[in-house]
């Protein structure tokens, strides 16, 4: 398994915990803009809306330039809709805001599947200058009861899109496929386990694949999926590869027949990296593969074999589900 830990930096810039005043250590703080600021109810059993409040009283937040937010309940784990209102009522308040993450949350913390999301469209109305956006979270449920939604957006700034999921739901995906992101760079799908809500199709994937959405894309990272081997088939022919810098197909249940497609699919020499990662690959075709990213000189992944159940296809796991 991979571990879903906290971040050190988000959006090239460290990571700072806001902590609570103490009596005894006063309080000094980074410039505001030097730092990407985190807010964190959990350890302190504070609820969100003091944390914020905090936040918008004690720090300039003109000049905040990215935010995660941690661990938003006190006690039960609750929906992160008060976290998304929070941010859209105040969004006026964060002009130079470029980069938001939400549910900077890790293992020991609440797993994966167990955060409850809620429709995050609303952040990215009443943020337009924003370059990037990260999503934690898994999809289980019905809407209204705590699953990531998405509806089609369009925005002109966004340049980095990634979901970290367990199990994330094929409407997501066809959301972000019918959004207008014309500045897109950067797109990253983990899709996770049935068990936890991934059913994204291939089907899903067809407007990325394409070329067709995201114009300006280079980095596509199509990741942590139980079907990579039919995701493995369908970039190999995929006309947005001839644009990609770098791939990724890391992290999911990769075998012999995936590395196959690839390997009789279109060229990769033109790629700097490709992550494959996590994999189900025998010996020989980690040898074949190796040997022509040398030639081309493409930086490959084949780290984190799972070799022991390579032949069995029920054995075969994601690297991040619950």
């Amino acid at each position: 398994m991979t571990d879903v830990t906290h971040l050190d930096t988000f959006h090239g810039l460290p990571v700072h915990t806001l902590f609570p005043p103490s009596p005894t250590e006063p309080a000094t703080r980074p410039v505001a803009d030097s730092v990407a600021w985190r807010l964190d109810c959990y350890p302190y059993e504070l609820p969100f809306e003091d944390v914020w409040a905090r936040f918008l009283d004690e720090v300039d937040t003109t000049r905040v330039r990215a935010l995660l937010i941690g661990p938003w309940w006190e006690e039960d784990y609750i929906s992160l809709e008060p976290v998304v209102t929070a941010i859209v009522a105040d969004a006026h308040r964060f002009p130079a805001l470029r980069a938001l993450f939400l549910a900077d949350v890790e293992s020991e913390e609440c797993e994966l599947s167990w955060l409850e999301l809620c429709d995050i469209t609303p952040v990215l109305e009443a943020l337009p200058l924003l370059e990037e956006l990260v999503v934690r979270g898994c999809g289980e449920g019905a809407p209204g009861e705590g699953s990531l939604q998405l509806r089609p957006v369009r925005h002109e700034s966004l340049k980095t899109l990634r979901f970290e999921s367990g199990g994330l739901p094929g409407h997501v995906v066809r959301a972000v496929g019918a959004s207008g992101l014309p500045a897109l760079e950067h797109l990253e799908f983990w899709f996770g386990s049935e068990w936890y809500g991934g059913d994204t199709t291939v089907a899903d994937l067809a407007p990325v694949l394409s070329g067709a959405a995201f114009p300006r894309l280079r980095h596509l990272g199509l990741q942590n999926s139980e079907i990579q081997d039919e995701i493995a088939a369908a970039v190999a022919s995929a006309p947005v590869v001839a644009r990609l810098e770098s791939l990724s197909l890391a992290m999911g249940t990769l075998g012999d027949s995936g590395a196959q497609a690839l390997l009789d699919g279109q060229p990769l020499s033109h790629l700097s990296g490709l992550d494959l990662h996590h994999h189900f690959l025998s010996d020989p075709f980690v040898a074949r593969i190796e040997e022509l990213c040398a030639r081309a000189d493409v930086q490959v992944r084949l780290d984190q074999a799972d070799r022991w159940d390579a032949e069995d296809d029920e054995a075969r796991h994601v690297a991040v589900s619950e």
